[in-house]
């Protein structure tokens, strides 16, 4: 009953320098990590829809074990327990050598640990596809990489984009877990703020604002992306049918 409101704050040196720092890094972490998950969960999911036995079987390794190992677990090992296991050049590098280490671990614990969701999404996507378009690229003369290149993944990334947008979101909402290994990004900021000053209510609400703009602009974008993609006669998973 006592608390003294005070949104002024956010508006003044040096807090909201640090709100906007924080927000940059947030995003910047999550950009970066989703190349990651991106380009490897595509890699891994193809994997997973291969002929070849031992190929499926490290995909679905891949995707079980990372999928399953809490994300906060594995930024924790990537960070504290990996680079002991590294030669001592390297390990000299990662630790003191490399410019902001803290961040650069979260992108790639972020990163990979995304990756096997969206390598689901893919595999998901490829097998929803007739196997009579794959049958009928091959019976055309395409090789197997182009079957893939051009009929099976355009097609799949078109029908999964609300699942991949989720996943992209998820990378956002899960950066927060970076501040526990000394990432200045979001949410850590707004607790530094809270410490400062004890407005806690301001601090957060903030921090609450921005990661709602963000998570609205992205489903917009991709809602009017899936718009101008979407495959007459069919729906995209996730989507209205």
């Amino acid at each position: 009953m006592n608390y003294s409101w005070d949104w002024g704050l956010l508006f003044r040196d040096p807090y909201a320098g640090w709100i906007v720092s924080g927000f940059i890094t947030t995003c910047l972490l999550a950009v970066y990590a989703w190349v990651i998950a991106f380009i490897l969960g595509s890699i891994i999911g193809v994997l997973r829809t291969l002929d070849n036995k031992v190929l499926r079987l490290v995909g679905t390794i891949y995707v079980e074990v990372f999928r399953n190992i809490p994300l906060l677990a594995q930024i924790f090992l990537w960070y504290f327990v990996i680079p002991e296991f590294l030669p001592a050049e390297a390990q000299h590098y990662v630790k003191r050598g490399m410019p902001d280490p803290q961040f650069w671990t979260s992108v790639v614990g972020l990163g990979l640990y995304t990756a096997a969701r969206v390598a689901e999404q893919v595999r998901s996507g490829i097998q929803s596809i007739p196997n009579g378009q794959q049958s009928a690229a091959l019976a055309m003369g395409f090789t197997r990489v182009q079957t893939y290149r051009y009929v099976l993944l355009p097609i799949g990334y078109r029908t999964v984009i609300p699942s991949l947008t989720n996943d992209f979101l998820g990378v956002f909402k899960n950066s927060s877990l970076a501040l526990t290994i000394g990432v200045m990004e979001l949410t850590a900021t707004a607790r530094q703020i809270d410490e400062y000053t004890f407005q806690s209510f301001e601090a957060y609400a903030a921090a609450t604002v921005l990661y709602s703009c963000v998570t609205l602009c992205v489903i917009m974008l991709m809602r009017f992306l899936e718009r101008r993609t979407r495959i007459i006669g069919t729906a995209s998973a996730g989507g209205a049918r």
